[in-house]
């Protein structure tokens, strides 16, 4: 076998081990979102967001709807 088909076969050894580590956390989840945002969803249910809001800052909301406090 010569180096060049040796280098690669690492090379892509490497791209296929990368790619199946990255694959449940990166890629899975962009294509299925809906069992992530139920696990988030259930376990963020029983937090009070403005009591661990850092430094007073506003509890996240919607940047496209109108403040209520304006």
């Amino acid at each position: 076998m010569s180096t060049k088909a040796k280098t690669t076969l690492l090379i892509g050894g490497f791209v296929a081990c990368l790619g199946a580590a990255l694959y449940p956390v990166v890629i899975s989840p962009m294509l299925n979102p809906k069992p992530w945002k139920d696990l988030q969803k259930d376990a963020r249910k029983n937090i009070d967001q403005t009591s661990v809001q850092p430094g007073g800052m506003r509890v996240w909301s919607d940047p496209f709807k109108p403040r209520p406090d304006k």
